[in-house]
Parts: C-alpha cells; structure tokens; sequence
C-alpha cells in the first residue's frame, strides 16, 4: 500500500512539475482497436477465469497533451468494447468491457505537437477495470456462484509510432496485474490520437 501511494505521489509530482514548463496545453481524443485482447479475472476455484477476443475490440475516449514537440505528458481514458469476447476453454458467456485510466510520458512523433512526421514512442501506466460475460452468463455457472463483477488491474503500456499535425498511429501493448486477486489482463493493438488545436491549426495556419 505504502509502495503504491509513493508512486501516484511522485506521478502528480511529474504531473506538476511539467505543467508548470509546458509549452502548449492541448486536448482531443484517442481511438483504439484491440488486434487481441484477454482478461483473466480473479482466481474463484470454480470456473476457468480468462476470456479474450481478436474480433471486433473497439475503444475511444478523451485525451490532454501537456508539453512541446519532443516530449509531452498525456492523461487519457478510454472506454474498451470487445463484443465478442468469451473463454475458449469453458464458455459461459458473450462480451467484455475494459476502462483503462492511464498517465503517459510521449516522445518525439507521439508527442502530438509536432509539424513535421516523426516517430515517436509512448510508455506509461496506471489502472484499468474490466469486466467478462457481459451477456447469457449460463444458468449452471451462475448456480454453481460464478459471478462476473468488474474487476482492477495496475497497468503498464508502451507505445511505437508516427505522428504529424496533431496526429499520430502506433501500436500499443498493455499488461496488467493484481498482488491482491491474482487477475491479469492483456491488450494489443492499434491506437489513433487526434490534437484537436494542432489539427486545426494544421488545416488553417492562422487559426
């Protein structure tokens, strides 16, 4: 407990400590699509826990940029719809959702603050809550006391890609972890970031 509080305090620290030199404050939004995707929830002894999707994992949120155009920090969340998820080894059920709330120190062409092309790299982290069989939960399962509530990882993620204007692609990897319940998740995929400002002033230079 002491560890974790150490570290959300040292992260608003940074947090501050780059608002107050930040060149530019800029808002917009993130688009996400999972490749793959798996959440294993916590241990229950009774049913296999994990379920997962490559089809259709789709997710978008809001997003800040605090920097310049070498180096920025962004808060974002996303809201993560996988409708097809499900266990492969045991089904019980259809669907997950994941909300991942994440801090991340973006580089180069991930800053989103740059008028040239460059490549960029992200990494950061925080929690996320996710959530397995959505729907038809099967009447045995739920008799025999599997339930599914949302559960809550600590995450990492790290980032490559390409940005321009206010824009950038890259792929994405993102694990997470419990000490406590022993649950895990796993999400790959392609991530697509909109600056807002920059964009506009991209497309209107007097704007």
């Amino acid at each position: 407990m002491k560890k974790n509080r150490s570290i959300v305090v040292l992260s608003l620290l940074l947090m501050i400590g780059i608002s107050v030199s930040a060149q530019s404050v800029a808002w917009g939004g993130t688009l996400r699509h999972d490749l793959y995707n798996r959440y294993a929830n916590p241990t229950d002894d009774i049913a296999a826990r994990s379920a997962g999707s490559a089809i259709i994992n789709l997710g978008v949120g809001p997003k800040l940029w605090i920097g310049g155009p070498d180096f920025s920090f962004s808060p974002e969340v996303t809201f993560q719809w996988s409708p097809f998820a499900l266990s492969s080894k045991e089904f019980k059920g259809l669907g997950a959702l994941s909300f991942p709330i994440l801090g991340k120190f973006e580089f180069f062409g991930n800053s989103n603050f740059n008028k040239r092309g460059k490549f960029g790299f992200s990494i950061g982290g925080g929690i996320q809550y996710s959530k397995t069989e959505l729907w038809y939960l099967k009447g045995s399962f739920k008799e025999g006391g599997v339930v599914r509530p949302f559960f809550r990882t600590y995450v990492i993620e790290g980032d490559f890609g390409y940005g321009i204007s206010g824009f950038d692609i890259h792929l994405f990897i993102r694990y997470g972890w419990s000490n406590d319940t022993d649950a895990n998740t796993l999400n790959i995929g392609v991530g697509y970031d909109f600056n807002v400002p920059r964009l506009k002033e991209a497309a209107d230079p007097e704007f």
